[in-house]
């Protein structure tokens, strides 16, 4: 069964309302409040709806508890509700990505509604300034005071144009109104993350979304894997690395999979990591750490394990020493290995995947230089001003793997190599037993991610082919099936700051095309200016979860990449 419609929610699902509009709607309706007798300053009756509806959820009747809790009657409630409900509409567009992937999605054959509810003048006032209507098929405005239930304007939608439910995914914001309706209909419900809306939690687990999305460019990407078969239960993808690159790819791919693994180096021995492995004997828990935290299922969640796990101890003998290693560590001593100490982390985080060591072994990254000398230890390996490295290699040759993690590999749909430490962070799991020979005989998707700059002490100088003959090297020829280039160039003062410190972009070169591999190049760059997880104490430029999630979805469903962003 294929998706042949999609039904939009407009507020907050294709413009910013709780930016623009209801901050302005909270203004008017303090007023108004004030004005009608609410003993306030109208700041103050203004941050008393934030502090209600944050207190009883965004769709609780705001105006009817403060109204209750100054003895106040109705008539306060319709006057707030008046002003907050006026025909004030100004300065309302789309988000950046909504137009193109209107006309994706109508150059692909979808039938496109909008189905919006509010005041009919105010909602059909944002739809001339946000001039989306010419896009749809069909756009619904269902007054809310007399208009129809939602079940009905959808049921109307199926008859007219002899849709089964199905067929049409329904995107919106609210959990609790059209993607209920859309989960009770049998429709597959997409939810915007974004607004009032987004920490509103289902009743039940039936009622639950089948993909949450920042951005409404994903939406083609889950449509195409749906119609392919690859719901979220049934897409499976292993995520090989370390540092600050295998966390990123899991915040992104939880949209689209919920059979996430990542296998992770333990060659870390450095900082905490290094030291807690030095005095304690365990495996350095620094990376399965951040691959736990990323792994958490609430954005909101993420963010406070975030802050949890990676808060380090500023003075005394724990100076330095972050408080998710020594958990990790504390587990390992409880549950006597590693690997059941990460069994346990998840089932205490309810994460949703799989955190697995590509060994249980105690091991070091080792390399041979371009000068013939050699070096032993990962800080050793990365540390700037030596030689150019022409291998890696493990301590020994004999380093046993993770029966579990050969078998996710084997099982695969997708498997991505990167982002990261080319050198410390990614190869060392390819250099495990029986990895690499897993690798190559899955029948996945093998995708490697380049990194976006070069890394002082292991990359300098390096192009995109530099990287693929590294990998390449090391893992085989004829494996990699895919790399991902990022194509676009931040602003000047960034890279100049990035250069100060020895570090430039990765260009792709035209040397990557005669490496028998497909190079697709995307905008992958996170946008630095924004407040974001940094799963080390570097603000690096880095990899965007959502933009690089969904190319490694397009390239293993094989649709083009579009500037949607």
């Amino acid at each position: 069964m294929r998706i042949k419609a999609v039904i939009f929610d407009l507020d907050d699902t294709l413009y910013d309302c709780t930016g623009l509009l209801v901050e302005a709607s909270r203004r008017r309706a303090a007023k108004a409040m004030v004005e009608a007798g609410l003993p306030l300053k109208e700041e103050d009756a203004y941050q008393l709806q934030k502090t209600v509806s944050e207190k009883y959820g965004p769709s609780s009747l705001v105006f009817n508890e403060i109204a209750k809790m100054y003895g106040l009657g109705h008539s306060l409630v319709e006057c707030a509700l008046r002003a907050y409900n006026s025909g004030e509409v100004f300065n309302v567009q789309p988000f950046p990505d909504v137009i193109p992937t209107l006309k994706q999605l109508r150059l692909e054959k979808y039938k496109l509604f909008l189905v919006t509810t509010g005041v009919h003048r105010r909602q059909e006032r944002k739809l001339e300034l946000l001039g989306l209507a010419p896009y749809f098929d069909e756009v619904v405005i269902n007054d809310q005071e007399v208009g129809l239930l939602f079940e009905d304007c959808f049921r109307a939608l199926l008859e007219k144009y002899d849709l089964l439910p199905q067929e049409v995914a329904v995107v919106g914001d609210r959990i609790g109104v059209e993607l209920r309706v859309a989960k009770t209909m049998g429709m597959f419900a997409v939810q915007m993350l974004h607004g009032r809306f987004k920490v509103e939690s289902p009743l039940r687990t039936t009622e639950r979304p089948d993909y949450k999305i920042k951005k409404i460019y994903q939406l083609p990407t889950i449509l195409e894997l749906i119609n392919i078969g690859r719901y979220p239960e049934r897409l499976r993808v292993v995520a090989v690395g370390g540092g600050t690159g295998l966390p990123i790819v899991l915040q992104g791919m939880k949209t689209y999979s919920k059979n996430l693994t990542a296998i992770v180096t333990v060659t870390d021995s450095g900082r905490s990591s290094g030291l807690l492995r030095e005095q304690y004997g365990v495996l350095p828990p620094g990376d399965a750490r951040n691959c736990l935290v990323a792994l958490s299922e609430t954005e909101e969640q993420q963010a406070d394990l975030y802050r949890l796990f990676q808060y380090r101890f500023n003075r005394g003998s724990l100076n330095g020493i972050s408080l998710g290693n020594l958990l990790m560590t504390a587990l390992t001593d409880i549950t006597g290995s590693f690997e059941e100490a990460i069994k346990k982390a998840s089932k205490i985080l309810a994460i949703n995947g799989k955190v697995l060591p590509s060994t249980l072994q105690d091991t070091h990254i080792c390399a041979e230089l371009e000068d013939g000398s050699a070096v032993q230890g990962e800080l050793n390996v990365r540390q700037p001003g030596k030689a150019p490295i022409r291998r890696v290699l493990l301590e020994s040759d004999n380093v046993e793997p993770l029966p579990e993690a050969l078998e996710e590999i084997r099982n695969a749909d997708i498997i991505v190599l990167g982002p990261g430490s080319l050198y410390t962070s990614v190869i060392p799991n390819i250099l495990v037993k029986g990895i690499r020979e897993a690798i190559r005989d899955s029948r996945a998707a093998k995708i490697y991610v380049c990194n976006i700059v070069t890394q002082p002490g292991q990359t300098d100088g390096y192009t995109p082919s530099d990287h693929i003959r590294a990998i390449v090297k090391h893992l085989g020829e004829g494996v990699l099936d895919y790399v991902l280039v990022n194509n676009n160039m931040p602003r000047a003062d960034i890279l100049d700051r990035y250069e100060k410190q020895g570090a430039h972009m990765v260009r792709l070169d035209p040397q990557a095309g005669n490496l028998f591999v497909n190079i697709v190049e995307s905008d992958l760059v996170e946008e630095i200016d924004t407040a974001r997880i940094l799963w080390e104490k570097q603000d690096l430029l880095r990899h965007d979860p959502e933009k690089l999630a969904d190319a490694i979805c397009r390239v293993y469903a094989h649709i083009p990449i579009f500037a949607l962003r």
